[in-house]
């Protein structure tokens, strides 16, 4: 991810930071496979410093037999890319209200 100018993040804009890469995700998963058919979801957002801050993202899918077929490792390769999006979109919002 870009480095972008904006102030130090503080706990409460991390935690955000994070709640909204692990929602895209989730949302990006769900909106392609019904929750019937997945077994296990499990997504990992984690965030080290503060400037420039440091994500990464780890989603694994597990779906049922029925899905033998489906194409998980693409479906994780774009959650994934997914969440990096909707943190940069967070971030540049932030980074619009940052003083200069």
């Amino acid at each position: 991810m870009e480095e972008l100018g904006i102030l130090e993040l503080n706990s409460e804009q991390i935690e955000e930071l994070c709640l909204i890469a692990e929602k895209a995700a989730r949302e990006y998963v769900l909106s392609k496979v019904s929750r019937k058919r997945i077994e296990e979801l499990n997504i990992s957002v984690e965030n080290e410093g503060a400037k420039p801050a440091t994500l990464t993202v780890e989603v694994y899918v597990s779906l049922t037999s029925l899905m033998k077929n489906f194409d998980v490792q693409k479906l994780v390769d774009e959650a994934v890319k997914e969440a990096y999006a909707s943190a940069e979109q967070y971030l540049r919002k932030l980074e619009c209200r940052s003083p200069k």
